[in-house]
């Protein structure tokens, strides 16, 4: 499936203009806004794998940089600085993408900050959010607070987590998802990490990690409503 990458710029009302990607491959039947984690941008190569690897399966993607990274700032942004870009990315996606099923989340802090996005005010137009590695707490500092703001999430939910992921401790995070209903989804990736690699000794490939990931992703967004 032949797929185009359109490099756009994304205007995020009285906090700038950072730069976005849309990924759109023939025929595509969705696409997935893809927020980036704390420490990469839009154009990490995990990104660009994970881009391509949907496109691949029909799912279209519409990337983008948070203003601290598009000004190359070290920092994180605050999160209304996060959410307006989110809401921003949601807007313009759903405007480019006409007809096509909407998802959002992403990596890490990207996803959290999508869901909390979405928990103060309904993102339009979005049918679920999809977390690649959902940072439920900071590394080796197993809490749940970074997950309260989930139960007013009101759309599904899918949990990509990997079962040796420093930032999400399965014995916590295995509750929290059960807590949250029938619309919460957890699907374990055997071995991986934060980012899904998994040890040589595992029996297989990063590449192969990843594609459970991708063919899971693909398979949720088909079921949604």
């Amino acid at each position: 499936m032949t797929a185009k990458a359109t490099e756009l710029k994304l205007d995020i009302e009285r906090i700038g203009t950072v730069s976005a990607i849309l990924m759109q491959p023939d025929n595509a039947r969705a696409c997935y806004v893809l927020a980036h984690g704390a420490g990469t941008d839009m154009r990490h190569a995990s990104m660009d794998r994970i881009a391509v690897g949907l496109a691949n399966r029909g799912v279209a993607t519409f990337r983008f940089n948070f203003p601290y990274t598009e000004n190359k700032q070290g920092r994180p942004d605050q999160p209304a600085v996060a959410h307006a870009t989110i809401r921003a990315a949601v807007e313009e996606a759903a405007r480019l993408c006409p007809g096509l099923k909407l998802v959002a989340g992403g990596k890490s802090f990207g996803g959290r900050m999508t869901s909390q996005a979405q928990a103060k005010a309904p993102l339009p137009n979005v049918k679920g959010l999809a977390f690649l590695g959902f940072p439920l707490h900071a590394d080796k500092k197993p809490s749940t607070e970074r997950a309260e703001h989930l139960a007013h999430v009101a759309i599904p939910m899918l949990f990509l987590q990997g079962t040796r992921d420093g930032l999400a401790d399965l014995s916590l995070l295995r509750p929290v998802v059960a807590g949250l209903g029938a619309t919460a989804t957890l699907h374990e990736i055997e071995g991986g990490d934060h980012s899904f690699a998994v040890l040589k000794k595992s029996g297989r490939t990063n590449d192969e990690a990843l594609a459970e990931v991708l063919d899971t992703l693909a398979a949720w967004i088909d079921k949604l409503a």
